[in-house]
């Protein structure tokens, strides 16, 4: 008999909420087959079978968080694991046993029928929709996102039809109950570590303001040449830079040790904003990268983690995190920290001002706003006015960006 665990899937998770089972009790099952969908801080994550057999018994309901270590389920035959006992199932007293729903949704196995991300099928589960209905579009076989949306607004509009039916005049009169968002999974999860973010870090914010003139202009040649490289590839550069200058900024407090660790690797995590809520993948050893590298990773990590694709090992060990919200139209905002990192710096709108030069002249330039929150444990406020001022220094001045890289 294996025993399936949930088991630390990255970042030193503690606990998940199980999601979704793909299995039912008596499906036979290989090595390596999803058999659960689990929600962790960052992501949805499936767990493998860990050998060949049959579905014997599943221990835990969906919705249920619990530790990792926990049995989710029990599989007969052959495997990996070590073989567990027969009356090891039995110890566990009846009434501590979470009770399984039985309805055929419960249990939808996908492995040998549909094929679908984890994001996709949380989005049918979340409105009751048996994924099997939904006819791809995808030549694949694949079903999407579109694909259940669009089943979907077909099944709402048949609802609507027979509601209206049944409404009686004395219905009008009813209080009309609120819609409700299950707060739940990542937004959950987003929610518990910010709040420990918030309560643990004692946080300052510091304002600025960089002319960007320069650099657009350099972009602009670089895109009549064929080379497409986008704004904020250069800012990750740049901060590489002025975080090997100020190292305070790259650092994690260490309370019980009572030490500062200052991080040798470069690891920039970069807020992505999806319809589940903040992910933040990470662009590792931004040291060791091109800015034209850093562009097409950024680009690659934006799109796998609005279509819910990315794996542990992309939002793992972020040391500094970056937020370009100025695309949205941002003016400025006191951005609350990545914890346990030290600083978390943001990128706001871009606006066409008047600007003095050296010589007295006013000419219309590009000016962004930035905000800086950062551990006053760790660090000061003139520390981090000196941090965005080398950093400006590079996006004001392009030429002395390329110059740091020979």
């Amino acid at each position: 008999m294996l025993e399936v665990k949930l088991h630390d899937i990255g970042e030193g998770m503690t606990e998940g909420e199980i999601i979704h089972y793909l299995v039912k009790p008596g499906d036979r099952v290989i090595a390596d087959q999803p058999l659960v969908e689990v929600q962790t801080d960052k992501m949805v994550a499936e767990l493998p079978s860990p050998g060949a057999g049959t579905i014997k018994e599943i221990i835990i309901s969906t919705g249920t968080t619990v530790a990792v270590g926990t049995t989710l389920l029990y599989i007969e035959g052959e495997g990996s694991l070590e073989p567990v006992s027969e009356g090891k199932a039995s110890e566990t007293p009846k009434e501590e046993v979470p009770v399984l729903l039985k309805e055929k949704n419960e249990f939808v196995s996908s492995f040998n029928r549909v094929l679908a991300t984890p994001y996709t099928r949380k989005i049918a589960r979340d409105h009751h929709i048996n994924i099997e209905d939904v006819t791809p579009s995808d030549p694949s076989g694949r079903v999407t996102e579109e694909d259940v949306y669009r089943f979907m607004k077909g099944e709402q509009l048949a609802e609507k039809e027979a509601v209206s039916t049944m409404v009686e005049p004395e219905f009008l009169a009813k209080p009309i109950s609120p819609d409700e968002i299950p707060f739940r999974g990542i937004r959950k999860q987003i929610a518990k570590k910010m709040t420990k973010s918030l309560f643990t870090i004692p946080h300052v914010t510091h304002f600025d303001e960089v002319n960007m003139t320069n650099l657009l202009k350099l972009r602009e040649e670089l895109k009549k040449e064929g080379v497409h490289v986008s704004v904020p590839a250069f800012f990750m550069k740049a901060l590489v830079f002025a975080l090997k200058d100020f190292p305070v900024f790259n650092a994690e407090l260490d309370e019980e040790n009572d030490r500062i660790l200052l991080k040798k690797e470069y690891h920039l995590g970069m807020a992505v904003d999806t319809k589940e809520g903040l992910i933040v993948p990470v662009i590792h050893h931004a040291d060791k990268k091109s800015i034209q590298q850093i562009h097409d990773e950024m680009k690659c990590l934006n799109e796998k983690a609005k279509d819910g694709k990315l794996v542990a090992a992309e939002i793992q060990n972020s040391t500094f995190t970056v937020s370009n919200v100025g695309p949205l139209g941002s003016t400025g905002a006191t951005p609350i920290i990545n914890y346990p990192e030290t600083a978390l710096i943001a990128f706001h709108k871009t606006k066409k001002v008047p600007i003095v030069t050296e010589n007295d002249e006013i000419v219309i330039g590009h000016v962004m706003t930035l905000s800086m929150s950062f551990d006053h444990r760790v660090a000061d406020g003139a520390t981090a006015v000196a941090f965005t001022n080398r950093f400006a220094s590079l996006i004001e001045q392009p030429n002395k960006l390329m110059l740091e890289m020979i």
